[in-house]
């Protein structure tokens, strides 16, 4: 890859979180029209699905796309619908000279035919490799390749790994900061998930309490067998995350049950994990018993991908190692 396309497709990717969550069910692709070092157009899917990224890109590019290349994130679309036209003849009629995507698409309907289609009509067209690109589209990948969502685990803890005083006393561990990052945690999420005992004990509202993002609060589920209040969705276990196909990002927040149920399971791909400066001593543990017979069996499961400071508090960013066994 060009080390001038890398940095465009990054900086494509960037745009996701302007389309998360609300272009569901559809994926948040993102496009840049980049002309003379300069971008003169942007797009990403809008919500409920359309339009699309390239669309609006074109769109807001006119007579200029003439000549200029387009950074998309993922191929573009094949497949024509009662909603829009494929983006791939929107691409082949632009004009552009060249396009850059960041990532195949899964989609039999598209995968390698939106390429085809686009070289077709004489236009250059490179499909790269671009981790920004997967890591955008990471919630859209894992539910056409796995058919579940990419599931985020959230935990904030004392140094010891407490979540609440013996008492059960839980606010708050961390600070402002860390709260407020949370919520924007949330904004990105489709679904957010607790367990039954978080459920019953605190009446979470569970939604996006930061200016402006109000409207991103995302459907409430809860680990449980039993009934549930309106407005609250009940998943029976982990397992059945392969049922919520219209969900491409799963946030799990609260309760040491919920966590240790989704990690015996294998089914978490990220751990968020808040770190306040204090000491708690007794307190209820964050994570409960995961079926670890063998410490060995531990070592290699998670990597370190990003580490921050929020106000008082760390937060380390961990990816699920995916040549470990779950």
């Amino acid at each position: 890859m060009r080390p001038e396309d890398q940095r465009w497709l990054a900086a494509t990717a960037r745009l996701a979180m302007r389309a998360r969550p609300m272009c569901a069910p559809n994926p948040g692709v993102t496009a840049l029209i980049v002309k003379d070092g300069r971008v003169i157009a942007r797009g990403w899917t809008q919500p409920g699905g359309r339009p699309h990224a390239e669309a609006i890109a074109l769109a807001a590019a006119g007579e200029q796309a003439r000549g200029a290349t387009m950074f998309v994130t993922l191929e573009p679309c094949a497949h024509k619908s009662s909603r829009g036209p494929a983006c791939a003849d929107l691409v082949s009629a632009s004009r552009l000279a060249r396009v850059v995507v960041g990532c195949a698409d899964p989609d039999p309907r598209t995968a390698g035919f939106g390429m085809e289609r686009i070289r077709a009509a004489g236009i250059a067209a490179e499909l790269v490799d671009s981790p920004e690109s997967r890591a955008s589209l990471e919630g859209y990948l894992m539910q056409r390749r796995f058919g579940r969502p990419h599931v985020t685990l959230k935990l904030a803890t004392s140094l010891d790994g407490c979540i609440a005083l013996a008492s059960g006393e839980s606010q708050w561990i961390t600070g402002p900061e860390a709260r407020a990052h949370t919520h924007a945690m949330r904004a990105r999420a489709d679904a957010i998930l607790v367990g039954g005992g978080t459920y019953r004990a605190d009446a979470p509202r569970l939604d996006v309490r930061l200016p402006g993002l109000e409207d991103r609060s995302p459907e409430r589920w809860v680990l449980t067998h039993g009934e549930v209040a309106e407005g609250w969705n009940a998943l029976p276990a982990p397992q059945a995350i392969t049922g919520m196909a219209h969900i491409q990002n799963l946030f799990i927040e609260g309760g040491a049950g919920a966590a240790s149920a989704f990690l015996q399971a294998g089914l978490i791909d990220r751990i968020l994990l808040y770190r306040a400066p204090i000491v708690i001593g007794g307190g209820r543990p964050s994570i409960g018993d995961i079926g670890l017979s063998h410490l060995a069996d531990a070592h290699n499961r998670w990597q370190l991908s990003s580490r921050r400071q929020l106000g008082q508090d760390t937060l380390d960013i961990y990816e699920a190692n995916p040549c470990s066994p779950a």
